[in-house]
């Protein structure tokens, strides 16, 4: 299946569902540092504020994380 990960943090729900053969297919983290260290261990260079993403450019996908924002 096919996942997003929204507030996306140390990525938690990236690394539990990759384990489960799925793939993330968008990722976003306000935090700057955090958003390295995702990309870091993922591969996925998270976008930042949701708020300012075109909610059409998010990909079609199958389950939607979402960390509670802090």
């Amino acid at each position: 299946m096919r996942f997003i990960d929204l507030f996306a943090g140390l990525g938690g729900f990236h690394q539990a569902l990759a384990s489960l053969d799925h793939t993330c297919v968008f990722a976003s983290e306000i935090d700057p540092e955090l958003a390295d260290l995702y990309e870091k261990n993922f591969g996925i260079k998270p976008h930042g504020d949701i708020r300012d993403v075109e909610p059409r450019s998010i990909p079609k996908h199958d389950i939607l994380c979402a960390g509670f924002p802090c």
